[in-house]
């Protein structure tokens, strides 16, 4: 299975969000792999994830993936660190085998039973009809988070055009991505919360600056969690692996090497 495995140091094995690709996070992991063994991949099903998706496994698929993951990288045991939907499935695993994470990072993940919104909900119901909505409206929805963190036109412009990029050489597959979210909806993540005995970090950006998914609904980890740690990342919402790198991999790879034995 094609694996991203750049850097030395403590390993963290960062799980992409709904879209499913590991390319989306490239500025990040790389500014990570300067001080940490940087391991990322792309989720089941999806281009460039080698793993063909097993219909009867709903969300175990993703389970089964960090273990060929871990195998994959022969990292026995390491820091689980996910992004969004990625948080779901990192949770999820570290439940089920603790003996294999000694960190865990859940980054503006949705919570415990988190609901889309109606617009969320209109383009889950047509995934593939609602692309070119999607498409359109998404500078817009996402300009406020941008220009928080990117005070200055120029790099606000030349960040829309490199993430443009991206999306065009790793595309997300839409209706995958709503599949996503109907299998994590039977997912029991308040018993996986009590079974977690890594330390954990809860991250998010700001309240008002996340238009995806409430930052209350991911800080409840904070709570649900025994001895789970909350940090805010200033000037971003949900995307602040894509809009400030620099500063989202200096967080995860501080709770690395804190935690990293």
């Amino acid at each position: 299975m094609p694996v991203f495995d750049r850097g030395s140091g403590p390993p963290v094995i960062v799980v992409p969000g709904l879209q499913g690709r590991w390319e989306w996070a490239r500025p990040a992991l790389h500014r990570l792999a300067s001080t940490c063994r940087a391991i990322s991949y792309s989720l089941s099903g999806d281009f460039g994830s080698g793993r063909r998706l097993r219909h009867e496994l709903g969300f175990e698929n993703y389970v089964h993936q960090l273990d060929e993951v871990f195998d994959t990288a022969r990292v026995p045991r390491g820091v689980l660190c996910g992004v969004s939907f990625g948080g779901c499935v990192a949770l999820h695993y570290a439940a089920l085998h603790p003996e294999r994470v000694s960190g865990l990072i859940l980054a503006s993940a949705p919570g415990p039973g988190f609901h889309p919104n109606p617009q969320q909900a209109t383009w889950l119901a047509r995934p593939w009809w609602s692309v070119p909505a999607f498409v359109l409206t998404s500078p817009l929805r996402v300009w406020p988070e941008v220009s928080a963190a990117l005070p200055v036109m120029q790099k606000r412009l030349a960040f829309f055009a490199r993430q443009g990029i991206r999306c065009l050489t790793a595309p997300m597959i839409p209706s995958l991505m709503a599949a996503r979210i109907r299998e994590a909806a039977h997912v029991d993540f308040v018993a996986d919360c009590r079974r977690v005995a890594a330390p954990t970090l809860v991250l998010t950006g700001e309240e008002h600056l996340d238009r995806v998914v409430p930052v209350g609904s991911t800080r409840a980890y904070a709570t649900l969690i025994p001895r789970a740690e909350y940090r805010t990342m200033r000037h971003t919402g949900h995307m602040g692996l894509l809009t400030q790198p620099s500063v989202f991999a200096d967080v995860v790879s501080g709770f690395a090497h804190a935690h990293h034995h």
